[in-house]
């Protein structure tokens, strides 16, 4: 009976998790990253393994949703004069890369006997990587904001536009088309610029007035919804007129991008993504068909070969050739040569339009999955041979790790006392992120021309999206002491390796502050009281040596008090 009565998919989503705990640590383990264990994971409960799960084409439709969200994320890295600077990047170095390797790929498969219009869109399919899989893997490894990642990232955004026109082409070239008029065409190019129009404008008028009331009533479960609403709301519009719902999404991401609560907006859609990145590579993995893979063993591997060896050598090329050091054209060439998820959608089309047949497409499907296993170990290799030179002694650029750091000072709290921090860091150029909880200071510190994000100072995941991890000190320059015990306590656990200062409101809170051992504390009230009476001395005409003298006599007082203080609260405290 109890049974009877379980939600829809209970069962299934046990099982998932439990493949997904057991395969992921492994993966990650070996060094192979998460994606190859999801995937791992997805292939072992699949129809064609242990058949715990039937197909994996329902769970990939709800799956890809956090291929929209993962967009949506990286859409909030990129602010538009960002975007605008990588254009080249874009529409330079991905369209080149698509072309290369699509007639590359193509004039492959026509010589081994393909038809011409089957080859050029196995050639073309084979020739898109995945946007999920590649930007999973950049980061993980901490490396999509570097130079080499940022223009990965360009040949990917040029591939997700890139499925509009290949859908088209496959349209075109099906032998079961349909006529449109010129009339209709116009249309539906209209249609696509009115829903893009529609995008833009509400993300940048509408949205951050709308994020400015909400944050106001302090109801996180409500900025929650209205993340979701605006990242998957963008992605249906764009849905509805043809368009790639990730495109939809990363566009609005763009343009939240400059937006003060792009850190918690980042932080609330984070664990969504996670998950549902997860059930798409599973749902990937399911789709590999083991008796396909057996019975043609030797053409897949050798497709899997032709595939990773041709998409690399361009990728390198390309890169070499507009700028990139050898360095990061090898790392762009082994972390991009997979196939992609759009392979799947443009092969689906073809069966449709009865260009390629289904056995056809299970061949193709299982290159794309196994690129995707192989990927990884590419990565991994490079990073071995660049070890193993940097070991013999070898000094050289040519191959480097895929390791980097950025790091920015992030002040938590932008009141009077973390303006002027910021102001005194920033003149030695020293780049800040900066997070506050109140909407009219970060619009007044924005009409100043700081950029003030919206963000709890006890949030690991909101500190962590500002950069918390790579961040080699964070200033708490909050006004609440209870806050800031909490979120000391949160740093310590979640960001051990950033040094901490932190402002004192009083001589209780700067004596807390000293048994919680942080690294630095400034009582506010003594310092500015010494100021004072300092001038107050200058004024009554005290000679300058003697106000210095009697500065530093107070503050030995003042240190003597402490440690006095201090010993007798340590020996009050009881024994644990």
């Amino acid at each position: 009976m109890a049974s009877e009565n379980a939600p829809p998919f209970f069962a299934e989503s046990i099982v998932f998790l439990a493949a997904t705990v057991v395969a992921v640590p492994i993966a990650k383990r070996l060094g192979l990253g998460s994606v190859v264990g999801y995937l791992a994971a997805g292939a072992a409960i699949g129809p064609f393994g242990l058949g715990f799960l039937g197909s994996g084409e329902d769970v990939l439709k709800i799956a890809e949703l956090g291929v929209v969200l993962l967009l949506f994320v990286i859409g909030l890295e990129l602010d538009p004069a960002k975007l605008w600077r990588m254009k080249r990047d874009i529409f330079g170095l991905g369209t080149a890369q698509v072309i290369l390797t699509g007639i590359s790929l193509f004039s492959i498969a026509a010589y081994s006997g393909m038809g011409m219009s089957a080859a050029v869109v196995a050639g073309f399919g084979l020739a898109l990587s995945s946007t999920a899989f590649a930007l999973q893997i950049l980061q993980e490894r901490g490396q999509l904001s570097s130079a080499y990642g940022q223009r990965a990232f360009g040949i990917l955004l040029l591939q997700d536009i890139a499925i509009v026109p290949l859908l088209a082409m496959v349209a075109i070239l099906s032998p079961n088309k349909a006529s449109s008029s010129g009339a209709g065409a116009f249309m539906e190019v209209g249609t696509v610029l009115a829903a893009v129009a529609a995008v833009i404008v509400t993300g940048r008028y509408l949205i951050s007035p709308v994020f400015s009331l909400l944050a106001m009533t302090r109801a996180r479960e409500v900025m929650l919804s209205a993340a979701l609403l605006v990242a998957l709301g963008s992605a249906g519009i764009m849905h509805a007129v043809g368009l790639s719902m990730a495109l939809g999404a990363f566009l609005a991401g763009v343009l939240l991008a400059e937006s003060s609560f792009r850190h918690t907006l980042e932080a609330d859609i984070e664990p969504f993504r996670s998950l549902l990145m997860g059930l798409f590579f599973v749902a990937v993995g399911m789709s590999l068909d083991f008796s396909v893979l057996v019975d043609n063993l030797g053409l897949v591997f050798l497709g899997v070969l032709v595939v990773m060896l041709v998409k690399g050598l361009f990728l390198w090329a390309v890169s070499r050739a507009t700028g990139s050091s050898n360095s990061d054209a090898l790392r762009i060439a082994v972390t991009l040569p997979q196939g992609g998820e759009f392979a799947f959608v443009l092969f689906t089309a073809a069966v449709s339009g009865g260009l390629l047949a289904f056995e056809t497409v299970n061949l193709l499907n299982a290159i794309v999955i196994l690129t995707m296993l192989f990927t990884p170990v590419a990565c991994l290799g490079l990073d071995m041979i660049a070890a193993r030179i940097k070991a013999s002694g070898v000094e050289t650029t040519a191959i480097e790790t895929f390791d980097e750091a950025t790091p920015t000072v992030l002040v938590v709290g932008f009141g009077r006392f973390g303006m002027t921090v910021a102001e005194t860091l920033t003149a030695d150029g020293l780049e800040i992120t900066a997070i506050d909880n109140r909407p009219d200071r970060i619009s007044y510190a924005r009409k100043l021309g700081y950029k003030v994000y919206y963000g709890d100072a006890t949030r690991a995941d909101v500190l962590m999206a500002a950069g918390g991890g790579k961040a080699p000190l964070i200033a708490l320059c909050i006004e609440n002491d209870r806050v800031m015990e909490r979120a000391i306590d949160m740093i310590r656990d979640d960001f051990p390796n950033a040094k901490l200062f932190c402002r004192a409101t009083d001589r209780a809170h700067a004596r807390s502050l000293k048994l919680k051992g942080v690294d630095y504390q400034i009582r506010e009230t003594f310092e500015s009281s010494l100021a004072f009476g300092r001038a107050a001395l200058a004024a009554l005409g005290t000679p300058t040596d003697r106000i210095q003298q009697i500065e530093e006599e107070v503050r030995e007082h003042d240190r003597e008090r402490m440690e006095i203080e201090l010993a007798a609260e340590i020996a009050a405290k009881p024994a644990k």
